[in-house]
Order: C-alpha cells, then sequence, then structure tokens
C-alpha cells in the first residue's frame, strides 16, 4: 500500500472513529481531551461534532491552522506527562480522549503510549472512551465501527 493510500485509510478511521466515539459518549457527562494538537483537523472536527463539550488540548508546541487555535484555557502546552499531571490537578473529568501523540517510529511510540497510559487513566470517566492510534494499556480494548480495520485505529473504554 502506498503512503498516500495508508493516509487516506487513517483518515477515514479517524473521522469514522471521532465520529462513532462522539455518539457513543452522548448520554455520559465529562470533557473531551485531543492530545496532540498538531494542524488542528481532529481538534476542529470534534468542537464541530460535539460542540457542548470542553475540548481539553495538550502539545508541544501551538502551531495549528489560524482557525483551529483552542482557548488559551483549554491549551495546555508542554510534555504530555506534565500536562496531564496539570489537568488532574484542574478536576476535569474526561469522557472522551483522542490519542494522537507519535513520533512515526513504532517503539518509541508505543513506549510513549505505554508511559502515558497511567496518567490518562484518572482522567477518565468510567465508561468514557479513548481513541487511539497508538496501543495503550490499562484500558479495555474494544471494537469500534465495523468500518474500520481492528489494526488502524484502536478504542478503549475505561474502567
Amino acid at each position: 500500500m502506498s503512503r498516500l493510500e495508508s493516509m487516506r485509510r487513517r483518515l477515514t478511521a479517524q473521522i469514522d472513529g471521532l465520529n462513532w466515539a462522539a455518539e457513543e459518549i452522548a448520554p455520559l457527562s465529562g470533557d473531551v481531551l485531543e492530545l496532540g494538537l498538531g494542524n488542528g483537523r481532529t481538534y476542529d472536527h470534534l468542537r464541530e461534532r460535539i460542540p457542548d463539550r470542553r475540548i481539553w488540548v495538550i502539545d508541544r508546541v501551538l502551531k495549528p491552522h489560524p482557525s483551529c487555535i483552542p482557548p488559551a484555557a483549554c491549551f495546555l502546552q508542554g510534555e504530555a506527562d506534565e500536562m496531564l499531571i496539570q489537568l488532574a490537578k484542574t478536576g476535569a473529568r474526561i469522557v472522551l480522549a483522542h490519542y494522537d501523540f507519535g513520533f512515526g517510529v513504532k517503539e518509541k511510540d508505543v513506549a510513549e503510549g505505554a508511559r502515558l497510559s497511567p496518567l490518562i487513566a484518572p482522567l477518565m470517566v468510567p465508561g468514557g472512551l479513548v481513541v487511539s492510534q497508538q496501543p495503550l494499556v490499562g484500558f479495555e480494548q474494544i471494537r469500534g465501527p465495523e468500518a474500520i480495520a481492528p489494526d488502524r485505529y484502536l478504542f478503549y473504554r475505561a474502567p
């Protein structure tokens, strides 16, 4: 598969997965957490899809498209572990987390996901969802939308 085809497959899975998760969390209370802002595309999608939820964003740098800059009060800039600890101190309760961190090196990505998982878990409301392109630990892995190949995007439910 070409890299371009792989990108299309990833973006389709991301959109379908986030739309599915937004419907699944509808009866639950809580905020949303975008882990990795990048250009802001998924943040923009989330704020359009679930406009009634507060969306927290964590990233090392703030360099999104100008139309996708989160409110300053919801953007935590810095290393993810430090920012997750800071977010926990606010008392935020997360019903949907989108884990979009990655170096592009599988071993590093898996290690970072395992390292950050214990910092994400206490933020989650029971039954909340984590949608991730990286494997995480300490969550119940569940099947997402049927149209998404199980290895393309990962879905977890918080205990």
